[in-house]
């Protein structure tokens, strides 16, 4: 497995257990059995690295007001509108401070954050 981009994220929730993988050429972050994080830096699509949050569109109003540079990754819906996925851009300001304060969310559980993927079904 490559080097994970912004390795700094496992750091701030190695008291949750992280499991890290491989996903796309990126990171996946997985907290017990739920998908948090993934990070991303890759030179096709700039504009799409950084560290994406797992959340649904329901919960998109109340993250931005305490991250107000949370955008969607249009990478995801090839340009044409929200998606669940939203992410901070490497590129932002406070990118370090807004990550962090965002695994402090997922240590503490916060509801916003996170996804169970669906099974996969079984070949038989």
């Amino acid at each position: 497995m490559s080097a994970i981009a912004y390795n700094f994220v496992v750091d701030l929730l190695f008291e949750t257990e992280p499991r890290v993988r491989a996903m796309f050429g990126a990171h996946a972050i997985y907290v017990g059995e739920k998908l948090v994080l993934v990070t991303r830096k890759k030179p096709e699509h700039p504009e799409a690295n950084g560290v994406w949050i797992a959340t649904k569109k329901e919960h998109h109003a109340l993250l931005k007001k305490e991250f107000p540079a949370l955008k969607s990754i249009l990478i995801l819906s090839d340009g044409k509108g929200e998606t669940n996925w939203q992410m901070i851009s490497e590129d932002e300001d406070h990118f370090e401070e807004s990550v962090t304060r965002i695994c402090e969310l997922i240590r503490k559980g916060d509801p916003r954050i996170g996804s169970y993927p669906k099974k996969k079904k079984s070949g038989k």
